[in-house]
């Protein structure tokens, strides 16, 4: 017996839990106006989030999909991207829409029930919310198949949870972009919870981002709590779509502080909420 191959996955981090740095920091560290924006950017989503449940909490929204805990995984996402990147969200990406041009009045009147939400006025390439998961997958690596073939120098960027990764149209858009090699970034952001399933009754992979190892593309797992390391991993795997060298699974590892969404008690299946 013979081994054809062996896969490795690697992990980035920059900065620990208490926010020390623990490997040297990549050049955004080093722009500190931007720096001080991208901050500025995640309280603003903090604060926009807690008002959305208070109106939602009041009868004046409709269910919301909170985005406690992801900030700097969405800020992050955000601000990796170009502008002409298309961009397929899942549900609760505000702080990478709102980035991207996309109006907070707009968000709301999305979850108030108006699907003029959906209009971004100043959001051309980003497509719409998607509640059912992982249908968005197929619909960025459509983008990124059209992207190949007129030749344009840009990417598609889909998002998912955890739970997102283990249905079809997730696997689809790995299969596809590794097949075609497609400029594609598949976010995948483990918050370690699929509404009430907790990550190990998910998928018995040791990381998600090795789901890309079937589709024949790269594969990374990142501190989703970390700024920087999204950044980074965000900013390589887009250069290489956009090179014309394929597709990237980006697993960011974080946790879901917040109910699932406003029509869901957490209480009920998770002893730390």
């Amino acid at each position: 017996m013979s081994i054809i191959a062996r896969f490795e996955i690697e992990y980035l981090q920059y900065l620990n839990a208490e926010g020390q740095a623990v490997a040297e920091l990549p050049p955004l560290a080093r722009e500190r106006e931007r720096l001080v924006k991208l901050y500025q950017l995640m309280s603003l989503v903090r604060v926009f989030d807690s008002k959305a449940i208070a109106l939602q909490r009041t009868g004046k929204l409709g269910t919301y999909a909170s985005c406690l805990g992801h900030e700097a995984a969405h800020v992050g996402i955000g601000a990796a991207m170009q502008k002409a990147d298309i961009f397929a969200p899942m549900y609760r990406e505000y702080g990478t829409q709102i980035y991207r041009g996309v109006k907070p009045r707009e968000i709301l009147l999305y979850w108030g029930g108006d699907e003029r939400g959906n209009n971004y006025a100043n959001a051309p390439h980003d497509y719409a919310w998607s509640v059912p998961i992982s249908t968005q997958c197929l619909h960025a690596a459509g983008a990124a198949m059209a992207l190949k073939i007129r030749g344009e120098a840009q990417a598609a960027v889909c998002v998912c949870g955890d739970g997102g990764s283990s249905k079809a149209d997730f696997y689809g858009a790995v299969n596809v972009a590794g097949a075609q090699q497609l400029p594609l970034v598949l976010v995948v952001v483990n918050n370690q919870w699929a509404i009430s399933v907790p990550r190990h009754l998910q998928s018995g992979a040791q990381t998600l981002a090795q789901k890309a190892i079937a589709g024949g593309i790269e594969g990374i797992q990142v501190d989703g709590n970390d700024l920087f390391a999204v950044h980074q991993a965000m900013d390589t795997a887009l250069k290489r779509a956009r090179a014309g060298q394929g597709a990237t699974v980006v697993e960011m590892v974080t946790y879901r502080l917040s109910d699932h969404t406003t029509a869901d008690d957490a209480r009920r299946y998770r002893d730390d909420a």
